[in-house]
């Protein structure tokens, strides 16, 4: 088991959050956990609940020091930093840290959608472990799914600490062999959720529509979601073969599915999936302009 690293966190929102509460809830000590937060409010939001160090300065969240004085979680070394922040800042605040970063050589870990890593070791301007990773918003309630990838310096021992990380929000995660498929795994579960919420919200309108009372309808269709995904990860059938089992010929499922096909929704959920990687890849190469 790999033994638990300090973490420091740079940006304190919603996946932040995430991540945090599934470290502390597993035993991960506080005195290694830190979070910078631009938001005094948010900073002392997370300090109460979780009882972690959050500071505003991220350089002295990265260091635990501030001008010589030990000010975070006193003074142990930072492993990973995880980059939380919007995008459009990430940027500005990478080329804020690059010393500190240069100086303590933590792995650096992105969730930043659409940032590759060539930029982020353009913004450092040294040698630093770099891993991306894509988590999606199911994290928020221990259901996530995540992708990863790690660049050449990345270690083992480095890999270990990025899983120990991502067991806590994901159920299901996967390495991925080039940088590129990041962008897929972004299009498949980063951006995944609202596929499946408008295929819910559809079905509830639908169901509401025929007379069923609408919270009834929302709840039968979520339930039926979450059901069938997990008939796809614990069946040893693959999921052509589940929906050939539950299509009974002239029944009401060949009627419906027949009709999706007409109306060509497996096209549109792949053209979707397509448009979703095809932003990621503008996105960035919007980023190399920085």
């Amino acid at each position: 088991m790999v033994a638990a690293p300090c973490i420091t966190f740079i940006g304190g929102g919603n996946m932040c959050e995430a991540i945090l509460a599934g470290l502390i809830k597993t035993g991960h000590p506080v005195s290694h956990v830190r979070v910078s937060e631009p938001g005094a409010e948010r900073r002392e939001f997370l300090k109460s609940k979780y009882g972690v160090d959050t500071v505003e300065d991220n350089n002295a969240a990265i260091t635990g020091e501030d001008d010589g004085d030990i000010v975070v979680s006193r003074g142990v070394t930072t492993d990973v930093v995880v980059l939380a922040v919007k995008p459009q800042v990430v940027a500005q605040v990478v080329r804020g840290v690059a010393a500190s970063l240069c100086e303590v050589k933590p792995l650096v870990v992105s969730i930043v959608a659409g940032v590759a890593i060539k930029d982020l070791a353009r913004w450092i301007g040294g040698p630093v472990p770099l891993v991306r990773l894509m988590p999606n918003t199911p994290a928020l309630v221990g259901e996530g799914a995540a992708g990863m990838y790690a660049d050449a310096t990345v270690t083992e021992t480095q890999r270990a600490h990025t899983e120990y990380i991502v067991t806590n929000i994901a159920k299901e995660f996967a390495w991925v062999p080039k940088e590129e498929d990041i962008d897929t795994v972004t299009a498949i579960s980063g951006s995944g959720p609202a596929y499946f919420f408008l295929v819910i919200e559809a079905i509830e309108k639908a169901g509401a529509a025929l007379g069923l009372d609408a919270d009834a309808a929302k709840r039968l269709a979520a339930q039926t979601a979450l059901g069938a995904a997990k008939m796809v990860l614990t069946s040893e059938d693959d999921v052509a073969t589940l929906r050939r089992k539950v299509t009974s010929p002239n029944g009401t499922t060949q009627a419906a599915i027949e009709k999706m096909i007409e109306l060509l929704v497996p096209e549109g959920v792949d053209a979707g999936v397509r448009a979703a990687k095809a932003r990621c890849v503008s996105l960035s190469d919007e980023f190399c302009m920085l």
